[in-house]
C-alpha cells in the first residue's frame, strides 16, 4: 500500500467518524505531551530532583502539535524566563526584604512589556522574577536564593527544550497534511 493510499484510506475512516484534522492535531498534541512528560519526569527524578514541577509546566507549555507555534512560543517563555531572572537577581543583591517580591514582579512585567516587548508569554517575567526572590527570602541567604532561582529557572528552560524537541520529532514522525478542498 502506497503513502497516498494509506492518506486516502485513513481520511475516508475519519470522515465516517466525523473527525476533523483538529482532532488528529488533538491526538498528536496528546502524544507530545505524553512523550515529552515522561522524559522530563524520568530525567529529572533521575538526577534526583524531586520536585520537577517547574519543568513540566514549562514543557506543557512549549509542546505545541504545529512546530511553529511551538518555537514561537519557545522564544517568548525563555526571552521571559531570563527578563524574570534578571529583574530577581538584580533584586536580590540589593537585599531588601519581602517587599522586593511586588517590586520584581512590577519591574519585570515593565521590561517584558515597555522594554522587550515580547508579549507572548510576558507573564512568564513576573512569575520567574518571583520564583528567584521568594527562594531568596525563604532562605534567608542570597546565595540559596540564587541557588534555587537558577535551579528553577534551569528546570524551565529544561522542559521548554524537551517541549520543543518533541514537538518537532512528531512533526516529523506524524505528519498532519490539510485536506484537499472539495469541489
Amino acid at each position: 500500500m502506497t503513502r497516498g493510499e494509506l492518506e486516502r484510506r485513513v481520511r475516508a475512516w475519519m470522515d465516517r467518524r466525523g473527525w476533523t484534522r483538529d482532532h488528529l492535531i488533538g491526538a498528536r498534541f496528546s502524544v507530545n505531551v505524553f512523550l515529552a512528560g515522561t522524559v522530563v519526569w524520568t530525567s529529572l527524578r533521575w538526577i534526583g530532583d524531586t520536585n520537577p514541577i517547574w519543568a513540566i509546566a514549562s514543557m506543557v507549555a512549549a509542546c505545541d502539535p504545529q512546530p511553529e507555534e511551538a518555537t514561537r512560543l519557545f522564544r517568548s517563555r525563555i526571552i521571559n524566563v531570563l527578563i524574570g531572572c534578571a529583574v530577581g537577581f538584580a533584586l536580590l543583591v540589593l537585599d531588601g526584604g519581602e517587599w522586593m517580591i511586588p517590586v520584581g514582579l512590577a519591574v519585570a512585567v515593565a521590561v517584558s512589556s515597555y522594554v522587550v516587548r515580547v508579549k507572548v508569554m510576558w507573564r512568564q517575567a513576573p512569575i520567574t522574577a518571583a520564583i528567584v526572590l521568594a527562594g531568596g527570602i525563604a532562605a534567608e541567604s542570597r546565595l540559596a536564593g540564587m541557588e534555587r532561582g537558577l535551579h528553577k529557572v534551569a528546570e524551565v528552560i529544561f522542559g521548554c527544550l524537551v517541549g520543543l524537541g518533541v514537538s518537532w520529532l512528531m512533526s516529523k514522525v506524524w505528519i498532519i497534511r490539510t485536506p484537499p478542498a472539495k469541489a
